[in-house]
């Protein structure tokens, strides 16, 4: 297991993204189609994965949805240097270690966990993999945004994890927080929700319902770019972004 290594992303900074499906070669048709990623298999001990490059670099993983009940969902990762550390922050501040850091071959160390309203994200502490080999363009990650029910409250949680990256130095948080019925019903549990960059909103919404995804919010101006809220295929909700 990976120690304390230093990341190329800073603590708090998202730096990866997987996807758990009950079929994974419906995802790999899917978005192999909408992004133009290719796909490498990755069986490591702790999960037996799908891992999704665009240009020869990785941007994130597909995986096996092991247990019917649970979501299908996308997860952001956010870096760290030390997981249990940060776990051990996590349940100090109200949260909760859904996952205790798991060792993953030698790419690293992940857990998963929520903050107090029940928003789950994941952690990586870096071993061989250090998270995205791209991003910021056409089909790969652009930004996570948390929707909330108490956004004060969770500016107040995620600060003190993620101060650093959220207020310090580091410009490219590529995170940020909005009230849930801003643009979902107010029924809808707090969660985060994952975009990918594309160069053609409307080209990319036609292949999404082509490939037998659908519209769950049309376009909507933010602060960081246009956003169609989208589901794939299988249930999974991403947004599409153009900057």
């Amino acid at each position: 297991m990976a120690e304390n290594r230093a990341s190329v992303y800073g603590e708090g900074v998202p730096c990866w993204l997987d996807a758990q499906l009950p079929d994974v070669e419906a995802g790999k048709r899917f978005y192999g189609e909408l992004f133009g990623w290719t796909f490498e298999e990755d069986a490591t001990e702790y999960d037996s994965a799908v891992w999704a490059r665009k240009d020869g670099s990785p941007v994130a993983a597909l995986a096996h949805k092991t247990d019917g009940r649970m979501p299908t969902v996308w997860t952001v990762y956010f870096a760290t240097p030390n997981a249990r550390a940060l776990c051990r922050r996590i349940l100090a501040a109200g949260g909760q270690v859904v996952t205790a850091p798991t060792p993953v071959d030698d790419l690293g160390t992940a857990a998963l966990a929520t903050d107090p309203e029940g928003a789950v994200f994941g952690l990586w502490q870096p071993g061989s993999h250090n998270g995205f080999g791209e991003r910021h363009t056409p089909g790969t990650f652009g930004w996570a945004q948390l929707y909330t029910r108490d956004t004060e409250a969770a500016n107040d949680f995620y600060a003190d994890l993620f101060h650093d990256a959220l207020f310090g130095s580091d410009t490219e948080a590529d995170f940020g927080r909005a009230p849930v019925s801003d643009v979902f019903p107010a029924e809808m549990p707090p969660h985060f929700l994952v975009h990918f960059g594309v160069e053609d909103m409307e080209d990319s919404v036609e292949a999404v319902r082509r490939l037998g995804g659908r519209v769950q919010a049309p376009p909507f101006e933010t602060s960081y770019g246009t956003v169609t809220v989208v589901t794939d295929n299988q249930g999974a909700s991403f947004a599409l972004l153009r900057r």
